[in-house]
């Protein structure tokens, strides 16, 4: 196993152990061989362990077979703070106190807000008093390294960034989402900074293995490589420096072996130009089903209403290169709930954007195209609800701010 450090100089190793899917028995976590997967990839190297309060019984397992197997002292556990369930400080105390009874430890290695996709997110836990209760727990060794989560546009990352001395970040990325949500904009703003990037979705939930195209798996054959779909996704990670873990939701004993296999073996810079090239052709083809060419360049961007573009199109794109459902649903998570709504419907049809698109695309015509499939009734009404309940709070800070100057 291979490690790359934190700010604080521990070792981490690369290959981190996503506890979202967990293998099943009869509708519950198969604990027994949870606890075989979770030892074989420990005594392999892994150190990092990645859980959240919404997996289900997630913590809990994790916590008895850390527990159990007298390994808690060498595991770093990051769990996350269910902030879209916060409304007050006591909120904060409550929902930590749980995990750590769940986790059976007295702190937490790495503690993330869970699942932002703007500032207004952060804003929102500022108002509650956030700040306050993290310097506290930090201060009391509860709480050893903060960080968050997200799953916004690259704007709001580098917002949140730059508000708070975070100790760690973790970002959806991959080859295939390179320009999208904090992409590598984010990736390297937080390493230039000296914030370790932890990635999620390295094969975009296994689509990057399972959906991927016949033509495309025949340009990898034909690389003379001989890795598998997972391993080229996995590669390309380690070979930026930048990365410092990346997660997988491992789930049988074959995929610890092969993962802890390439996490050993690859090494930053490990890519050729030629290996590059074959993910670039890769890429090329899932993309033949892109129902609009946008690059995610940025070229078109500020839109003078708001309109998240770039985001507009990947999400109309993954309808069909994933399914409707998909699409719409990173479009809900990406567009719809960010502090000032980035709808393509918010277009007014100036055409800026079309002055400065390297594709020459006809953005304002497929804005539309894209806004009608993307929220149809039942998912404006679920967004509309969503902002209600996940951005609620978001302003009171700053109304408190402008009281105090006046």
């Amino acid at each position: 196993m291979q490690y790359r450090t934190d700010r604080a100089g521990n070792r981490l190793s690369v290959l981190g152990f996503g506890c979202m899917r967990f293998p099943k028995k009869g509708g519950t976590t198969d604990l027994a061989e949870t606890e075989a997967e979770i030892m074989q990839a420990y005594e392999a190297g892994v150190n990092y362990f990645d859980t959240a309060y919404i997996y289900g019984g997630s913590e809990a397992a994790l916590g008895e077979i850390l527990e159990r197997n007298g390994i808690r002292d060498n595991a770093n556990i990051a769990t996350k703070l269910p902030q879209y369930l916060v409304g007050s400080r006591a909120a904060l105390d409550r929902y930590f106190k749980e995990q750590l009874s769940r986790l059976r430890t007295d702190h937490v290695d790495y503690y993330l807000m869970h699942h932002l996709t703007d500032i207004a997110m952060w804003e929102k836990l500022k108002a509650v008093g956030v700040l306050e209760w993290l310097d506290g727990k930090k201060k009391s060794g509860a709480i050893r390294y903060t960080g968050f989560s997200y799953h916004g546009n690259s704007d709001g990352f580098l917002k949140i960034l730059d508000d708070y001395d975070w100790d760690i970040c973790q970002i959806q990325y991959n080859y295939f989402d390179e320009y999208s949500q904090a992409g590598v904009t984010g990736l390297r703003a937080a390493a230039a900074r000296g914030i370790p990037v932890v990635i999620m979705e390295p094969l975009r939930g296994g689509k990057l293995v399972n959906m991927l195209p016949q033509s495309a798996k025949e340009i990898m054959a034909r690389s003379g490589r001989g890795w598998t779909a997972a391993e080229w996704s996995f590669r390309w990670l380690y070979a930026q420096p930048e990365v410092t873990v990346v997660l997988s939701g491992m789930n049988s004993r074959d995929m610890v072996r092969e993962n802890c296999r390439v996490a050993s073996d690859a090494e930053i810079g490990g890519l050729t130009a030629d290996d590059n090239d074959v993910l670039r052709r890769v890429t090329e083809e899932i993309r033949k089903s892109d129902r609009v060419g946008c690059t995610g360049c940025r070229y078109c961007m500020p839109c003078p209403k708001g309109v998240d573009i770039p985001s507009t199109f990947r999400c109309y794109n993954t309808m069909f290169i994933e399914s409707p459902r998909q699409g719409r649903f990173e479009y809900a998570q990406t567009v719809g709930l960010t502090k000032e709504p980035a709808f393509a419907s918010q277009c007014v049809g100036c055409g800026k954007c079309e002055k400065h698109c390297p594709q020459n695309l006809p953005i304002r015509e497929k804005l539309k195209e894209a806004d009608k499939a993307l929220r149809p009734l039942p998912y404006r009404i679920g967004i509309s609800v969503a902002r209600k309940f996940m951005l609620r709070g978001a302003g009171r800070r700053k109304d408190k701010t402008k009281d105090t100057k006046k």
